[in-house]
């Protein structure tokens, strides 16, 4: 069974006992979260395809860590102007461990 969920502005196909990282969530560690924006349910049954959301479909997942990613440095350059500027950016994430799929 899996199911497409969306969440942080992205979308992801997930199954239970999948490990991702997604957009940071207002969670503490150790909490459980229900994911209730779900695109699209598959298994054995065929795929239901929500028109946006399957309704009363939700993902209950465990939240397992929050960090940061690695740094993306930013460099811009205007030629022959003497312009240089660096920038770096770490975006903070949070580690889910998807538990079970109902709906």
């Amino acid at each position: 069974m899996f199911a497409v969920i969306k969440t942080g502005g992205k979308q992801y196909r997930v199954a239970p006992g999948d490990k991702l990282k997604v957009e940071a969530l207002p969670v503490q560690p150790g909490q459980q979260v229900t994911l209730d924006h779900v695109l699209a349910i598959g298994g054995d049954g065929g795929v239901r395809v929500g028109t946006p959301l399957v309704a009363g479909a939700a993902v209950t997942a465990t939240v397992l860590a929050h960090g940061r990613h690695p740094k993306v440095k930013i460099f811009k350059l205007r030629r022959r102007k003497h312009f240089q500027k660096h920038a770096g950016h770490r975006q903070d994430f949070t580690e889910v461990r998807i538990d079970s799929i109902g709906g």
